[in-house]
């Protein structure tokens, strides 16, 4: 796997790495393979997971999860 065609939905090369990376250490953990992959490595399998769609993932805006905490704990605090 030299040269990789990314799925649409995957924005970077980084971003790829960084599921595939998550999901092999699932899988190294016992996690059954989604995919049927010529490899028996984690890494490998992991990759074609990801390649095959057979991996869900979502981007999480940090910022926007805080601001929302922080307005949570102020309306209960004001219910209070």
């Amino acid at each position: 796997m030299t040269h990789l065609i990314l799925p649409k939905d995957v924005d970077s090369k980084f971003r790829f790495i960084t599921v595939a990376s998550q999901r092999a250490k699932q899988i190294q953990n016992g996690a059954k393979p989604r995919v049927e992959a010529r490899s028996r490595k984690a890494t490998r399998v992991a990759m074609e997971e990801v390649l095959a769609g057979a991996v869900s993932w979502e981007v999480r805006d940090e910022a926007a999860e805080k601001a929302a905490a922080a307005a949570a704990a102020a309306a209960a605090a004001a219910e209070a």
